[in-house]
């Protein structure tokens, strides 16, 4: 014992190392693994095996689509969504531009459909058949507006609209998680600190007593495996509030549920299912072609609810044929204007839709095992990588530090 006593006399310094560098190591690999997670954005190396690309961005579709199924599932329906805008105040909000709209509408598609005569007839009846297409428009659209809200499903895919978007974008699925577990990826982070340190008081007595060259770097494996396991368990367990020795414990993910709901949907809200994303989805997304549908059997209703000064003459004028193809061509331009007319109505559609406050109150709803899915997957597939990532790292770094120690000491 009094070799002992006095061989820590002469080396304290390094020995006090020992739990200093455990540690750091519990600390810089828990920095590695939380870059790891996001960061690249983008594969980096050669493909497929020599490089890397963070786990959320490489499993964007798988994540953004389970994401996407709590959303849709249990938070909010594509048809609560659309239920809560007005039609007819839609109709009015866009009133000016749609009637702007249609008028040079009508001239390109008289104009392409049956070139000299639409500029041979008289003003005033060029002037009536614009007017008659602009009086029926708004109540058009008002109309197809109502169709889609009674069957939404079949015109506005918002699984497919959000998990596009996330795709595309990895750097706001990045964002989603970051934002969301803030305050996790902190506590993981420092975490490492404590638990690494404590794992070094044990493993410096263990070298003050053996001075087994293999200690260090087998501690330090430990330390980089066991703190990154450790961490993520008490992220996300236990689920439900469980005592141990006399403390409650619960995953901290589940335990800040409240301001994980507000940060998750203010971000949603701003970001994904915004009334812009909303329209480009109806408008132009994979099931566009059934609101062209829709748009143009309104379009036909209208123009056909009455006999017209205008309907005979053009039908005489360019044939029945042309006359059926001018009013496609009619639908096809209004579809193609509408996402811009649509610009003016979202201020509007914000406050009606008012999605951050729907996904906040229903989030807050869920029970813990519902909730604890919002986050879990951007971990729980590949989280085996980054617990053996820290563990290599802290190998690496005990057998650097038992040559400095047997060097130092010698």
């Amino acid at each position: 014992m009094g070799a002992i006593l006095d061989d820590f006399a002469r080396h304290w310094g390094l020995y006090v190392s020992i739990p200093i560098v455990a540690a750091l190591i519990g600390y810089g690999t828990k920095l590695v693994a939380i870059r790891m997670m996001f960061q690249p954005v983008e594969f980096i190396g050669i493909k497929p095996f020599l490089g890397w690309q963070g786990i959320v961005p490489k499993r964007a579709a798988r994540m953004a689509s389970i994401a996407c199924d709590t959303m849709t599932e249990q938070l909010i329906k594509p048809a609560e969504i659309v239920a809560r805008l007005d039609a007819a105040r839609i109709a009015k909000e866009i009133e000016k531009p749609l009637l702007a709209g249609i008028e040079d509408i009508v001239r390109e598609v008289a104009g392409h459909y049956q070139p000299g005569l639409w500029e041979t007839l008289p003003v005033g009846v060029q002037r009536l058949v614009i007017q008659r297409v602009q009086g029926e428009a708004p109540r058009m659209i008002a109309a197809v507006l109502e169709l889609i809200k009674s069957d939404v499903d079949s015109v506005f895919d918002l699984k497919g609209m959000v998990v596009t978007s996330l795709v595309k974008d990895k750097r706001l699925l990045n964002r989603i998680f970051q934002e969301s577990g803030a305050q996790e990826f902190k506590f993981i982070a420092r975490s490492g600190l404590v638990f690494g340190g404590a794992i070094g008081v044990v493993q410096m007595v263990a070298w003050i007593l053996f001075k087994f060259p293999l200690i260090m770097p087998v501690f330090g494996l430990f330390t980089g495996w066991f703190t990154d396991w450790l961490a993520l368990r008490m992220i996300f367990f236990p689920i439900e509030p469980k005592k141990y020795f006399g403390v409650e414990w619960q995953g901290l993910f589940l335990k800040r549920r409240e301001e994980v709901a507000e940060a998750y949907g203010a971000l949603i809200a701003k970001e994904i299912i915004t009334p812009h994303n909303v329209i480009e989805a109806l408008l132009r997304g994979p099931l566009s072609d059934r609101v062209l549908a829709l748009i143009q059997r309104q379009l036909d209703e209208e123009l056909g609810r009455r006999v017209s000064v205008a309907k005979p003459l053009l039908v005489f004028a360019v044939g029945s044929r042309k006359y059926q193809d001018m009013k496609l061509a009619i639908a096809e331009q209004i579809m193609k204007r509408l996402p811009e007319t649509m610009r003016y109505i979202e201020d509007y559609a914000t406050d009606a839709m008012d999605i951050r406050n729907v996904l906040v109150s229903k989030m807050k709803q869920l029970s813990p095992h519902e909730f604890e899915r919002l986050l879990r997957p951007a971990f729980e597939q590949d989280e085996w990588i980054l617990i053996a990532t820290g563990a290599v790292l802290g190998f690496c770094v005990g057998e650097a530090q038992v040559l400095i120690l047997e060097h130092l000491a010698a």
